[in-house]
């Protein structure tokens, strides 16, 4: 059966079900009695497990059935959930999750998980998990088959899971194991009775685990005149020696001491092997049951009410719709100029029409934040770990929307104030104590909308931050002079953050800094519109929050009239349209202002920003501005007239012209001629 067509719905599926593993593993972390969960997160796993041995991705479906084996107990109360378990689980998940991105990215998805496998196999055998394998510091490689051929002439397969186990017990309860090789003098007559005598001296002092050849076959003197013994024994492998050498016809005797590390390698290889056989056998699944899992695929996702869309197939829907919005503009241009009331009623429901389609088409491409936002409770958990950190991570507006192109480039900057948070803005435990707050440290990870636009905050109940060692710092790398300081609002300090290359951190770690990475932060925000603010007090905690538009692809524009040329301002940067008299124009820092409601406003001149050539007409006595906003700050953009407010696309300027000043794109007008968007956030600095 050919595979290939199902391959993305195996991905997308894939994915949903270990975003539901993550999550529900953190649950069960912080509530290990609560079966719902565990019950959760078996079925996830059997679905992954199903489908991964349907579509071929053995070492996938392998290291899912060993999970289920855990999880199994768990479920059962067989075993109890603590750190180790999850940390073991947890790295299986990674494990998981990096196979599939190798089969997203055309790769096999084939992976060594013989160190995973061999993890959660300790777990259901009830063995403590030594230091040196346990998820976090997994390093010991499993020793090759020769290596073991030179070490102790044993093949890596040689002991099957239940003499593993008892092998690492007796170890553990004061036993010493022992590999006993011997060899039979060439005039020995009765090889099977000579076999038989050592057996019987060995039985006397331990217990015999395995031999080589089986005892029938040396019963049946089905070799030559080697043979070898595992045995578990208290005595020394001198006596051990001593005693077979007192039986008669025996050449040699060899005895290699076994560790506990020799047989960690033993069970590790094996379950490489495992793995191998794992893949033969369901690589011998009837096409019946085959059938059926792809079956059960299909059902997911053609006979329930939603449907997945591949996002190439929503950008051509977009382009074309944006294609018909300026033929949209043009016949509206028309119809003004012919004043023909027929044509006139035509347009107008044509605008309504179009103006639904809109609506849906953008809902379409609307995602859920939850798909950004359910990868950070892991990452928080990890890195808490790792900084000895007690951290609480809260979520809330998970089902905010955003559109997908704009999902898709927040996950960076998230990451980079969420690993702030916990690794500079909460304090340690016993910082916490002694400031007397809770041990455990308080993250809200928050999303809502307001208006036009999504509000992202990332708030911590940590030390804050420090607005004079923010200063003393900016003033050495002179972002602002000494004079100036006093007369800056604490918003403006916190936004020296922001600066390239600026941290207050005395030693900058490898996870972060508070202001390393925030230059990045405020970049990749801004290309998409939006803008970032920061809100702090001294002990008691931090918030940024981002604000971002809800679509990047139509958007409502003033169309403003700068010379002969037309420019389009986004909606969501204006406050207001206003025109002001040549006396409200004031100076001030050697700059042009207008007193706006109370407030001070620096104007910006389109003109002389933009280099527009004159045209030579006459001005109007009134002075034309919109009135826009950056977070808390405002500026008043100089215009000639304004033409009116229009849905315009979203046209990129292509890779030839890249990050052109100030300009954020372009669209095309009713009547052909191309109009550039302004990003009033540039203007604004």
């Amino acid at each position: 059966m050919e595979m290939n067509q199902y391959l993305d719905m195996f991905i997308e599926e894939s994915k949903e079900n270990l975003q539901a593993i993550n999550k529900n593993l953190l649950i069960l972390e912080s509530e290990p009695n609560n079966i719902t969960v565990v019950q959760e997160i078996f079925r996830s796993a059997h679905t992954l497990k199903g489908m991964s041995a349907t579509m071929g991705f053995e070492d996938m479906a392998s290291l899912t059935h060993e999970m289920e084996n855990v999880l199994d107990l768990i479920r059962n109360s067989k075993l109890v959930v603590d750190s180790d378990v999850m940390d073991v689980i947890f790295k299986a998940v990674d494990k998981l999750e990096e196979m599939l991105i190798s089969i997203e990215e055309s790769g096999d998805g084939k992976a060594d998980v013989s160190k995973e496998i061999a993890n959660l196999k300790r777990i259901v055998r009830g063995e403590k998990l030594p230091s040196n394998l346990t998820a976090s510091s997994q390093k010991i490689e499993a020793p090759s088959e020769k290596e073991y051929r030179k070490a102790i002439d044993l093949p890596p397969n040689y002991f099957d899971d239940y003499q593993l186990t008892i092998l690492l017990q007796s170890l553990r309860s004061g036993y010493s194991i022992y590999q006993i090789k011997v060899e039979l003098s060439q005039k020995v007559l009765l090889k099977a009775a000579r076999a038989y005598m050592v057996f019987s001296t060995l039985e006397s002092l331990g217990e015999i685990i395995k031999s080589s050849p089986s005892v029938e076959d040396l019963e049946e003197e089905k070799f030559d005149l080697t043979f070898e013994m595992v045995l578990v024994s208290r005595k020394t492998a001198d006596e051990i020696k001593q005693a077979v050498y007192k039986i008669s016809e025996i050449e040699t005797v060899e005895i290699i001491s076994f560790d506990e590390e020799i047989l960690h390698g033993f069970e590790q290889t094996a379950a490489a092997i495992a793995v191998q056989d794992a893949r033969k056998t369901e690589g011998q699944a009837s096409n019946k049951d085959r059938e059926v899992e792809k079956q059960a695929m299909v059902k997911k996702t053609g006979t329930g009410k939603t449907i997945r869309v591949d996002i190439d197939r929503l950008e051509s829907l977009m382009n074309l719709f944006s294609e018909l919005v300026i033929d949209r503009g043009r016949l509206e241009q028309i119809a003004g100029e012919l004043k023909h009331s027929g044509l006139n009623d035509v347009v107008e429901h044509m605008n309504r029409i179009s103006g639904d389609m809109q609506n849906i088409i953008l809902n379409i491409r609307m995602v859920p934040v939850e798909q950004v936002f359910n990868r950070f409770p892991r990452m928080v958990r990890d890195l808490s770990k790792d900084l000895n950190k007690k951290v609480n991570l809260t979520i809330s507006g998970a089902d905010t929307e955003l559109d997908r192109t704009v999902i898709d480039e927040i996950g960076d900057p998230l990451v980079h104030l969420l690993r702030n948070a916990v690794d500079h803005g909460l304090e340690s435990p016993e910082e916490r104590v002694r400031r007397g707050k809770p041990e455990t440290g308080e993250i809200h990870l928050r999303a809502f909308h307001s208006g036009n636009h999504v509000f992202i905050e990332v708030a911590d109940d940590g030390g804050g931050i420090d607005r004079e060692k923010i200063l003393k710092k900016a003033i050495q790398q002179g972002l602002v002079s000494e004079s100036m300081q006093a007369n800056l609002t604490d918003e403006q300090v916190y936004q020296f953050m922001f600066a390239s290359g600026f941290s207050t951190a005395a030693v900058i770690s490898d996870v972060s800094g508070r202001g390393v990475g925030l230059d990045v932060v405020r970049n990749k925000i801004e290309s998409l519109g939006g803008s970032v603010t920061v809100k702090s007090q001294l002990g008691v905690g931090t918030t940024f929050s981002i604000q971002l538009p809800l679509t990047l692809s139509i958007i409502s524009a003033m169309l403003v009239q700068v010379e002969n040329e037309k420019y389009a301002i986004p909606l969501s940067s204006i406050i207001e349209t206003a025109a002001f008299k040549p006396t409200d124009i004031m100076q001030a820092h050697k700059q042009q202002v207008i007193d706006f409601r109370g407030k001070v406003v620096p104007l910006v001149s389109l003109k002389h920003v933009l280099n527009v050539p004159s045209s030579g007409a006459e001005k109007d006595e009134q002075i034309s501005v919109v009135i826009c906003r950056k977070g808390n700050k405002m500026a008043g953009l100089v215009v000639d007239s304004f033409i009116g407010q229009h849905e315009v696309v979203l046209k990129s300027l292509g890779k030839y012209l890249p990050n052109v000043f100030a300009i954020s794109g372009a669209t095309i007008l009713g009547d052909g001629q191309v109009a550039l968007i302004l990003d009033p956030n540039a203007l604004i600095k």
